[in-house]
């Protein structure tokens, strides 16, 4: 919800939160609170530029999945080219298939 605020209001927002659970008994949230306020700088450069490091973890994951796939390939030079097949957004046409209609 924070993140879907205004940059002002998302930092009042984040410091009455933060406010709140300093006062809450409940442990969890004063250790929450305290890695909020450890990060706080990286949390509000977030919601002021608007991005987000999501996509590029998307992508180490299908790396990490491509790997495990590739386990007992010969050399890295594979590994790589099934990297880029598969992430590199270029579509082949497969041998004896029609090419797709562009949209």
């Amino acid at each position: 919800l924070i993140f879907q605020l205004p940059y002002g209001e998302a930092v009042e927002a984040l410091e009455a939160w933060i406010r709140w659970a300093r006062r809450c008994r409940l442990p969890a949230f004063v250790e929450l609170q305290r890695r909020i306020v450890k990060h706080r700088h990286a949390i509000l450069a977030a919601i002021e530029h608007g991005l987000s490091n999501g996509r590029i973890e998307s992508v180490n994951t299908k790396i990490r999945l491509i790997t495990r796939i590739a386990f007992g390939f010969r050399s890295p030079d594979a590994l790589i080219a099934l990297a880029m097949l598969n992430l590199g957004g270029h579509r082949p046409a497969l041998p004896g298939r029609a090419l797709p209609s562009p949209p």
